[in-house]
């Protein structure tokens, strides 16, 4: 594993937040006395410093395939960092109280890839039993997997899915479809009074409003027109129609006596 040192000292005295820090008794390789060290934890990587103000770390330890462990020394609240294979080197260190062993056995236990890998499978199993619940519990008792369920459409999603109801022969009267009487629309209101045709119940329909010739910058301001605008001229026409048929139904009526 190729390690760059001044990336490795940039990363170490850099302002990210470590995960731990403080003070640890290390004892040497060759020598068994303890030395005094100020130990920072980032990432998986171990660094120690001579003094907290140092600003280049005297070594660092990679936390990848190693276990942290309570041991029996001179000095009291060790423990060891041990890593697999004959030759790998153990690191002994002392804390200054209970406390802070507990804190740094904890935080180095957690510190190397293998264990993060385990925390998401773990959180992976338990979101895909919460899921597979929240299918399991949902309204009518839903089968299968979580992926395939769904949840049920409302009434307004099924009301649009249905085709409407449209009649298939309009009805007619002598040969011809009756005026607005198609099912489900309410028919005009009969005029008393009226002659023989009015009578009767089928009364002729109104003749359609004469068609106008829109000039050619109507028809250019016609595409530009908003929806507003729209509503206002069907408005306007509706106006006119209304007021066509009630000429005719006067006509129909004759003068009144």
């Amino acid at each position: 594993m190729k390690l760059n040192e001044r990336s490795l000292a940039f990363y170490a005295t850099c302002d990210s937040p470590a995960d731990n820090a403080g003070f640890l008794y290390k004892r040497g390789e060759r020598h068994t006395a303890y030395h005094r060290r100020w130990f920072v934890l980032k990432g998986n990587m171990l660094f120690y410093f001579e003094e907290r103000e140092s600003r280049e770390p005297v070594g660092v330890i990679v936390l990848e395939g190693c276990t942290v462990e309570l041991c029996d020394s001179a000095e009291e609240f060790s423990f060891a960092i041990r890593f697999g294979g004959t030759k790998s080197r153990t690191y002994v260190l002392a804390a200054e109280s209970q406390a802070a062993m507990e804190s740094w056995v904890k935080s180095l236990s957690r510190a190397s890839f293998d264990y993060m890998r385990l925390v998401v499978r773990e959180l992976e199993k338990q979101l895909a039993e919460m899921r597979y619940g929240m299918a399991g519990g949902c309204a009518g008792g839903c089968r299968g997997s979580p992926s395939s369920w769904k949840p049920k459409p409302s009434e307004l999603e099924r009301s649009l899915e249905r085709p409407l109801a449209l009649p298939a022969v309009l009805p007619k009267e002598n040969g011809c479809a009756v005026w607005n009487n198609a099912s489900g629309m309410p028919r005009p209101p009969e005029a008393s009074g009226c002659g023989e045709d009015a009578s009767e119940g089928n009364p002729r329909p109104p003749p359609l409003p004469p068609r106008r010739r829109a000039s050619s910058t109507e028809v250019g301001s016609a595409v530009l027109e908003s929806p507003s605008s729209f509503c206002r001229l069907h408005e306007w026409y509706g106006r006119e129609v209304a007021q066509l048929r009630r000429d005719w139904l006067e006509r129909q009526c004759g003068p009144r006596p």
